[in-house]
Order: C-alpha cells, then structure tokens, then sequence
C-alpha cells in the first residue's frame, strides 16, 4: 500500500515537532514555501523559516500538539483545518490552544512543497472548540 499525500500531510503534524528536528528533512522540500497570512500579517517562510520557528518555540514550550479536525485531499493538494495546543515551561500544568489554522499544502517529490496558510490566536471558548470536532 503507497503513501498518500494525506497520510503524509496527517504524520506531518502529528509529529512533535519542537523536540524532533529531524521530521523537518523528512516532510518539508527543500524548496517549500509557505505563504501565512495571521493576525499578525502577512509573511513568506522558507526551509530554515520553518525549522527556526519551531526550534525557537521548543524554548517556550513543555508540549506541543495538533488536533486536526479536518483532513481533505485531491491528488497531490492537502487541505488541512488544526489547532496547536501547549502547555508552556511556566505553566506545565495547563494545556492552551495556541492558535487555530488552516492550510492548503502542494506536495512534490511526496513531500510538502507549497503551503498557503491562515490563523488566528487561540480562542479556547466551548463554542468555539467545538467547532474543530469533525462532523
């Protein structure tokens, strides 16, 4: 059985990505670019962009994980809706939604190529959350 661009985009993000920097070479084209519009604007990331953000948030955070709500693939584009949850080193104890994105990605040699992105500051209310359960 082959590996879908699905199955590749799910492993992507169900990696724990701060304390495994080896996943970076594994899912990421060394050419990929990642187009992310946030609350914050607009910005372009490359290979090292990416691997740099989350190296620099390894520093802040205990944990950090993807909650996936929805996962739709056609071919070799993979739309993907997720939430990153922390828990950070001052509080260990306490498990926040982070932020709230989705993103449709391009695949290339079986590996994430071009990613258009959105997201937004975690909002964590019971309405809200509830709407990341798939239907």
């Amino acid at each position: 059985m082959s590996t879908t661009a699905k199955d590749i985009v799910n492993s992507f993000y169900e990696t724990d990505l701060i304390h495994n920097t080896e996943a970076f070479s594994k899912y990421l084209h060394p050419q990929i670019e990642l187009y992310w519009n946030s609350s914050f604007g607009f910005t372009k990331k490359g290979f090292e962009d990416i691997k740099t953000m989350f190296t620099d948030m390894a520093q802040s955070f205990e944990t950090f994980r993807c909650e996936i709500s929805h996962l739709i693939a056609e071919d070799n584009n993979v739309t993907i809706r997720y939430t990153y949850f922390a828990k950070t080193i001052e509080t260990p104890d306490k498990e926040e939604a982070i932020a709230h994105f989705i993103a449709i990605w391009e695949l290339k040699d079986d590996k994430l190529y071009k990613g258009y992105q959105i997201s937004q500051q975690g909002d964590y209310t019971p309405e809200s959350m509830m709407s990341f359960i798939a239907k």
